[in-house]
Parts: structure tokens; C-alpha cells; sequence
């Protein structure tokens, strides 16, 4: 889907890089990176510096950065003017659903996704530059950054070390910082997402080393706030 964008708005002068965000290493994402056959840049961020430098804490996220090097519009919620976690939501009449599986396409349904409005900003972006009525001013894009408090930097120095540990081969002390950062940063879901990726195939469920899970805590938090609401 990002090659689609990608080959549409490149003519424009405008490139899309990926970057997946997996402490698992290049090989757990080059699969996927490869059926997609990217024309643009598709980076794999083993040590979540994206996360650290540019306040990314969910994905898909996207920042917006213009010809000189600025930043125009912080992370915030994107896609490319569809995503597949709504096909999720599309099935056939009839179709039996098992009861797991019903919960948590209860929980997206009620989620703030809008891929058609994040699409046609974009593309505004692209036509009018500088111009363009979402391209932030330097004091616009800074109040809406996320600022680092002594608490965040802690959580980012805990989830640091706990990548360290585990590429390492000591997992299981990993799981203690991790545990450390999603308490100091509860609001950061790629420290979770990342954490409990580890611990069995299925992420969405319950497991042992943590105290929730993405089901969990969606419906603590409310699967409205999950992605904040895109502002102009």
C-alpha cells in the first residue's frame, strides 16, 4: 500500500520511507519487505531510535519532513488512504466468528482510523508544500511534540537496556526493564507491542511476563483514544 502512495506521489517530489520498528532483527521483517517490493526506502529500526528521536509511540505513525530538513508535521497516526486493519471488520454475511476474534474487531471497530483523511492531507502536502494548510510552523510542530520528561527518558533508558539484554541472549532479564519502561511510559505502544511480540505468536492475548495486554488495555483506555484524532 505505501508503494502505491509511494509511485503516486513521487513524481510531486515527495518520498516515503518506511521503517518497521522490530528488536527481532532485519530477518523477522525482510518477508514482508520483500512482497511488497518497495521502490522507496524500507528501513528495519532493530534499537527503536525512531521511537526516541521523533516521539513515534504507535503504529503506523508518520512524520513529515520537508526539502530542508524540517520538520512540517510531528508523529502522528497515517495511512495510505486504506489499512488492513479495517478488512478486519469486513467479512461475509453469515460468517461465523469465533468469540475472541468478535471482541477484539469490537474493540477496532470503535477506533478513531480515518486512512481517507490522512490520505488527502498528504496529497495536499505534496501539491502545495510549503503552502499547504497542514504543513505546521516550527512552533506549531513543537507544542504538538511529545516532550520528554524525566519519567519518559527513564522508560526509554529501561526498554534500551532491555533490547541490549536480549540481543544479547538474556531475555529474561530483559523482561524486567521492559516491565520498568511500560510502567514509566504507560502510553507508549511500541514498547508494549514490542515486549509482547516476544512472548508467544499471539500479542493481542494475555500472557505471563506482563501485566496486560493489547486487549487489555485498549478496553482500559477505550478503543477511542487508541489513535488520537488527526488534527489540521
Amino acid at each position: 500500500m505505501w508503494q502505491e502512495l509511494r509511485a503516486e506521489l513521487h513524481p510531486l517530489g515527495v518520498e516515503i520511507v518506511t521503517v518497521a520498528l522490530d528488536t527481532g532483527g532485519v530477518e523477522v521483517v525482510r518477508p514482508w519487505i520483500e512482497a511488497a517490493r518497495p521502490e522507496h526506502p524500507s528501513l528495519v529500526d532493530v534499537a527503536h531510535v525512531l521511537d526516541e528521536r521523533l516521539g513515534v509511540v504507535n503504529v503506523p505513525n508518520a512524520v513529515w519532513i520537508d526539502e530542508h530538513g524540517m520538520i512540517v508535521r510531528p508523529a502522528e497516526p497515517a495511512w495510505p488512504g486504506r489499512t488492513p486493519v479495517l478488512d478486519m471488520l469486513k467479512v461475509p454475511e453469515g460468517t461465523v466468528i469465533p468469540p475472541a476474534l468478535a471482541v477484539v474487531r469490537n474493540e477496532i471497530s470503535r477506533m478513531q482510523i480515518d486512512p481517507e483523511r490522512s490520505l488527502a492531507m498528504l496529497r495536499d502536502w505534496a501539491e502545495h508544500g510549503a503552502d499547504s494548510r497542514y504543513a505546521l510552523a516550527p512552533e506549531q510542530v513543537i507544542a504538538r511534540s511529545r516532550p520528554r520528561t524525566g519519567e519518559l527518558a527513564r522508560a526509554a533508558a529501561h526498554f534500551e537496556l532491555g533490547q541490549h539484554l536480549h540481543r544479547g541472549g538474556d531475555h529474561d532479564a530483559a523482561i524486567g526493564h521492559w516491565r520498568e519502561a511500560h510502567r514509566l511510559d504507560p502510553d507508549n505502544r511500541t514498547y508494549k507491542r514490542q515486549a509482547w511480540s516476544f512472548e508467544g505468536a499471539d500479542a493481542v492475548g494475555p500472557n505471563s511476563a506482563y501485566d496486560g495486554s493489547w486487549l487489555s488495555d485498549v478496553q482500559a483506555s477505550g478503543a477511542e483514544s487508541y489513535y488520537p484524532q488527526l488534527e489540521a
